[in-house]
């Protein structure tokens, strides 16, 4: 993963887990020359920041006492993890899969299915 907040990437990774601006849709650029896939900002937050949750907006602020006016958003109970059958078909039919990064992704799925793909 790579993004505002994290050090820097990993120079091991097959690829970086990035985010898009939630206004303009521009995905962060890592430095480095590691392939990138960009995931929407409140998702790649989750994934970077599971445990941090804002007690209070991060504007303005709340009167002395209340320590919350409105509920959290609702948050899975486990990290995002992709299911393997959709994920091996879909990078089945891109062309880039002939790629040796992308490869090593494709058989360390199918190899282990369970398992974490990154």
């Amino acid at each position: 993963m790579a993004g505002p907040g994290l050090p820097g990437p990993d120079s091991a990774a097959d690829i970086l887990l990035v985010p898009q601006h939630p206004r303009t849709g521009a995905a962060w650029q890592p430095s480095g020359s590691v392939p990138t896939v960009s995931l929407a900002a409140d998702v790649w937050t989750q994934l970077a920041f599971p445990s941090e949750r804002l007690p209070v907006p991060a504007t303005g602020g709340l009167p002395d006492g209340v320590l919350r006016d409105d509920p959290l958003p609702m948050r899975p109970h486990q990290l995002f993890r992709p299911a393997s059958g959709p994920f091996l078909r879909t990078l089945a039919r891109l062309p880039a899969v002939r790629q040796p990064w992308l490869r090593r992704i494709y058989d360390r799925v199918c190899d282990h299915p369970y398992s974490h793909p990154f």
